[in-house]
C-alpha cells in the first residue's frame, strides 16, 4: 500500500485477507526515495548518462583512494573538492528554472556565456603547459606568464560566469552555458594547484616567494565554492563567509579588540587554499569520513532500509497515546544515523508522520514542530551524529570511538526531552493512539529484523578498534550482502545507482565543508578565534555561567541557516577555544558547541528543519520555529549539563554516570511539565515554577541538589495524585 501521502486510511477498507496482510505488513513507501532539490536539474538521454556516470566515478574514486590506492593528501583533497564542484555546477542550477521554452534566456546571452569559454579554455591549456615547464626541470614559472596567460583569465571567465548564471533561464531539462564554463575553470584551478603543490614550490606559501598563480586559483576556487555553495545551501553560510572575507582587509580599521596587524592579498590567498583554510580539517573529514558514509547512507537507502526503519517505528510506537509523534521521534532517530541534514531528515520522514500527526489531533504547526525537533536530534545520535563527530575527531585529536561513547546520554536526554513533551502534550489533550489496523504487526517486521546488521557490523567494527574508514567500508559492503536475502536485492545495477546516488549526495556537504574552510581558514590567519577567546575569559572571571551563555548565543547565531557540520566547523574554530581557556575540557566544551550548532535548526529566526518542516504541514514557517523551540526548550539546558556534570559525557566512574542519566532523565521530564503545563494533571503557575526548580536542582548534577529535586518531584507527584485521583479519559481526535 502506497503511503507518499503519509495517510495510510486513505483508501477504503477492504475485506480480503491478502489485502489486509500487505497493508499491515508495509506502512512507509519512498522515505528510501531520492529527493530532487527545485534549483536540480533533471537531464535525460546521453546528458542524464553523463552526468550518472560523473557520479559514479566520484564515488569509486574515493572508495578505491580510501581503501587501495592512497593518493598524496593535498592531492586527494583539491580532486574531492573539485569533483563536487564539477557535478555541483552540472547538476544545480544558479537561477529559477524556466518553465516554458518562451522564458529561456536570449540568445545574446548564451552567445556571452559561450565567449567565457574562450578565457576558460585559455587558463586551462597554460594549465597544462605549466605542468610540462614544471616537469621539464624548470623550477619556477615566469609571473608574468601566470598573472596574464593563467590569473586574468581565470578570474574573468569565473566571475563572469558566475553573474551571468544568476541571470541565465532554462527549462529542467536542459544544460547551462555559464556553468560548463565553471566546470572549465574549476577544472583549471585544482590543476593549477596540483601542479604547484607537487613540487617544492608548495613550501613558499604564505611568503612573498610564493607563485602568484597560487593566489589566482585560490581565489577563483574561493569564488565557485561561494556560488555553489549558494545554490545547494543558501545564502546564509555564503554571508557568513563574505563577512570573514571582508575582515582579513577591513580588520586592521576596526577598533578594540576586533583590530589586528592586517594580511596582503598573495599572503593571505596564497594560504587559504592549503590545510590552514580551504584543505583543513573540514575537508579532510569530507574527503575521508563524511564521503564515506554518505556512500554507506546511499547503499542503505537503495536497499530500502529507510523504509523498514520507519516501519520499525510505527510498530514501536503507534498505539501509544499521540502515536505518531512518537513515530516521528523514533524513526527520525533512526533515520539521523544514515542522514547527513536536519533538514533531510524532516523531508524523508515527515513526508509521512506529520500527516498522521494532524490526523490523530496535533495542530499543523505542532505536528511540523515535533517533526522538526526530532530530525534535529538525529544530528547528535550515535554512529554516524551527522558528521560533526568526525570534525570533532579531527579538532580535537579525541578517537571517534570515543566521541560516539560520550555522546550516548546527551543523544538519550535529547531525544527524552522531545519524548516528554509530546507525550504530556498529548495525555493534555487526550488524543488517541493509532488503532491495530493502522499499524505495521510487530512480529512480521521483526522477521526482517537483519536489516539493522550493515549499522550493528559499523559499531562492531569501530569499537572492536578498526579504523573508521574500514569499518565504514565493511558497512557499505554489509548493507549490499545484506539485500540479497531481502526483498530489495541489490544486482549490479543497484549498486551503480547507489554510486550514482552518493555522488550526488555529496556535493551538498562537500560544498559546505569547503565554505566552512574559508572561515577557519580567515579566523586562524587573522587570530579572531583567540580574541574572541580573550573575550570568554573575561566574562568568565565574572562568572563561567556567564561565560557559557555567551557561548551557547555565539553558536546558535554562527549556526543560523548553516547546515550543522558548516555550524560546528565554525563554531569549533570560533568558541571552543575560549571555553577550554578558562578551563573546560576539551571533550565538554566541543560538545557544548556542537550541540548548540545543531539547536540552530530549530531556532528562530532562521531555522531550516522547523522551516522544511512547514513546508509539509503547511502552516505558517515562523510558528512553526517557535512551536519546535518550544518543543526542543529542555533540549536547551543539557549542553549547561556537561559543564556541571562531565559524567554525562562517560567521564566518571558507573556510579556516577547512573547517576546522573536518572537524575538528569526525571529533571528533563519536570521540565518538559513546566513548559507544557501539565505533570500528572494539570498544573497552575505556582507548582510551574516548583517544578522548575526541582528541575534545575536535578539538573545541576550534584548528590545535594538531587535529593533536593527528587524531593520536589515526589511531593509534587503526591499532590497530583490527590488532586487527580484518576488519569483523564482520552477523547477521539
Amino acid at each position: 500500500m502506497s503511503n507518499n501521502t503519509g495517510s495510510p486510511n486513505s483508501a477504503a477498507p477492504t475485506n480480503d485477507p491478502a489485502e489486509q496482510k500487505n497493508a499491515q505488513e508495509i506502512l512507509a513507501e519512498g522515505v528510501d526515495e531520492e529527493v530532487v532539490e527545485p534549483n536540480r536539474r533533471v537531464f535525460t538521454g546521453w546528458q542524464w548518462a553523463l552526468f550518472a556516470c560523473v557520479a559514479i566515478a566520484y564515488s569509486l574514486f574515493h572508495l578505491i583512494t580510501l581503501n587501495v590506492l592512497p593518493m598524496e593528501t593535498w592531492t586527494y583533497r583539491i580532486v574531492h573538492v573539485a569533483g563536487a564542484l564539477i557535478l555541483g555546477f552540472g547538476l544545480f542550477t544558479g537561477a529559477r528554472f524556466a518553465s516554458t521554452a518562451s522564458e529561456e534566456s536570449p540568445k545574446w546571452l548564451t552567445l556571452l556565456s559561450a565567449a567565457l569559454l574562450i578565457p576558460a579554455g585559455y587558463a586551462l591549456v597554460q594549465t597544462v603547459l605549466m605542468w610540462q615547464t614544471l616537469s621539464g626541470g624548470a623550477m619556477r614559472i615566469d609571473p608574468q606568464v601566470e598573472s596574464w596567460h593563467f590569473g586574468y583569465p581565470l578570474l574573468l571567465a569565473t566571475v563572469g560566469a558566475i553573474v551571468l548564471s544568476w541571470f541565465y533561464r532554462q527549462v529542467r531539462s536542459k544544460f547551462s552555458m555559464p556553468d560548463l564554463v565553471l566546470m572549465i575553470v574549476a577544472l583549471a584551478s585544482a590543476g593549477y594547484l596540483i601542479t604547484i603543490y607537487n613540487t617544492p614550490l608548495r613550501m613558499s606559501t604564505g611568503t612573498s616567494f610564493a607563485p602568484v598563480g597560487i593566489t589566482y586559483a585560490a581565489m577563483a576556487g574561493s569564488l565557485l565554492i561561494l556560488e555553489l555553495t549558494r545554490r545547494v545551501a543558501g545564502n546564509a553560510l555564503v554571508v557568513i563567509s563574505a563577512i570573514f572575507l571582508a575582515y582579513v582587509f577591513g580588520g586592521p580599521y576596526l577598533p578594540g579588540f576586533l583590530s589586528y596587524p592586517g594580511l596582503s592579498v598573495n599572503r593571505f590567498f596564497s594560504q587559504l587554499y592549503t590545510d590552514i583554510g580551504v584543505l583543513g580539517q573540514t575537508t579532510a573529514v569530507s574527503s575521508t569520513y563524511i564521503i564515506l558514509f554518505i556512500i554507506f547512507a546511499a547503499f542503505l537507502q537503495a536497499s530500502k532500509v529507510g523504509d523498514y526503519f520507519v516501519n520499525f517505528a510505527f510498530a514501536a510506537a503507534g498505539r501509544s497515546r499521540g502515536g505518531p509523534a512518537k513515530v516521528s521521534i523514533f524513526a527520525s532517530g533512526l533515520m539521523g544515523m544514515i542522514n547527513g541534514t536536519s533538514a533531510g531528515n524532516v523531508v524523508s520522514t515527515g513526508s509521512l508522520t506529520i500527516p498522521l500527526m494532524k490526523k490523530v489531533g496535533y495542530p499543523g504547526r505542532s505536528a511540523g514542530a515535533i517533526e522538526a525537533a526530532a530530525s534535529t536530534g538525529g544530528q547528535i545520535m550515535p554512529p554516524i551524529m551527522g558528521a560533526g563527530a568526525f570534525i570533532m575527531a579531527e579538532v580535537t585529536g579525541i578517537p571517534y570511538r570515543e566521541i560516539a561513547v560520550a555522546a550516548l546520554i546527551p543523544a538519550a536526554l535529547y531525544f527524552l526531552s522531545v519524548y516528554f513533551m509530546v507525550d504530556l502534550e498529548a495525555a493534555k489533550k487526550g488524543m488517541r493512539g493509532m488503532r491495530k489496523d493502522e499499524i505495521p504487526q510487530f512480529r512480521k517486521l521483526a522477521k526482517h529484523a537483519y536489516l539493522f546488521a550493515p549499522i550493528l557490523i559499523l559499531i562492531y567494527a569501530l569499537f572492536m578498534g578498526y579504523s573508521v574508514i574500514r569499518a565504514g567500508t565493511l558497512a557499505t559492503a554489509a548493507a549490499a550482502v545484506v539485500s540479497w536475502i531481502s526483498p530489495n536485492k541489490m544486482g549490479i545495477r543497484e549498486i551503480l545507482k547507489a554510486l550514482q546516488l552518493a555522488g550526488t549526495m555529496s556535493i551538498q556537504i562537500i560544498a559546505v565543508c569547503a565554505c566552512a574552510g574559508l572561515i577557519v581558514g580567515v579566523i586562524s590567519l587573522t587570530g579572531v578565534g583567540a580574541r574572541f577567546s580573550s573575550l570568554l575569559l573575561g566574562l568568565a572571571g565574572v562568572s563561567q555561567l556567564l561565560a557559557l551563555f555567551f557561548a551557547m548565543l555565539i553558536s546558535i547565531l554562527l549556526g543560523m541557516g548553516m547546515p550543522t557540520t558548516a555550524a560546528y566547523a565554525v563554531a569549533a574554530s570560533v568558541v571552543a577555544p575560549g571555553l577550554i581557556n578558562i578551563g573546560i575540557q576539551p571533550l565538554v566544551a566541543h560538545f557544548f558547541v556542537f550541540y548548540f550548532a545543531v539547536m540552530s535548526a530549530i531556532t528562530p529566526p532562521v531555522a531550516l528543519a522547523s522551516y522544511a518542516a512547514a513546508g509539509i504541514s503547511g502552516d505558517n514557517a515562523m510558528k512553526t520555529s517557535i512551536t519546535s523551540f518550544k518543543v526542543g526548550l529542555a533540549a536547551f539546558i543539557v549542553p549547561f549539563m556537561f559543564f556541571y556534570s562531565p559524567a554525562m559525557l562517560m567521564e566518571g566512574t558507573p556510579m556516577q554516570i547512573a547517576r546522573v542519566a536518572i537524575t538528569a532523565s526525571i529533571g528533563i521530564f519536570m521540565l518538559s511539565a513546566t513548559v507544557q503545563a501539565w505533570f500528572f494533571g494539570s498544573v497552575k503557575a505556582w507548582q510551574r515554577l516548583v517544578l522548575l526548580t526541582g528541575a534545575l536542582f536535578l539538573i545541576y548534577g550534584g548528590v545535594f541538589s538531587d535529593l533536593i529535586g527528587l524531593g520536589i518531584g515526589i511531593t509534587m507527584f503526591i499532590l497530583q495524585r490527590k488532586l487527580h485521583g484518576h488519569k483523564p479519559s482520552p477523547v477521539s481526535a
